[in-house]
């Protein structure tokens, strides 16, 4: 699962394909009901580093067990979708 903590217009201007998009600011609200299996590995970006960090702890937080941060789509070398 791949979680893109941006905003949905950033999401719009492109995104990494099959990227669920729930912003840092709802992860806590939309967590429980968009991710079911907290033990399924969850990979967390943003535009540079700083929101996926907080989304991520949010989630360790919630009792997700596979919570990998990586960064942001900045660095992203590969494509993106519309």
């Amino acid at each position: 699962i791949i979680i893109d903590a941006r905003t949905t217009e950033e999401f719009a201007e492109g995104h990494i394909a099959d990227a669920i998009l729930i912003p840092e600011y709802e992860i806590v609200a939309r967590a429980e009901k968009e991710l079911p299996d907290k033990d399924a590995l969850i990979l967390v970006y943003c535009r540079s580093g700083r929101r996926s960090k907080i989304a991520s702890e949010e989630l360790v937080k919630l009792g997700y067990t596979n919570v990998k941060e990586f960064g942001g789509i900045i660095d992203w070398p590969y494509e993106t979708v519309k």
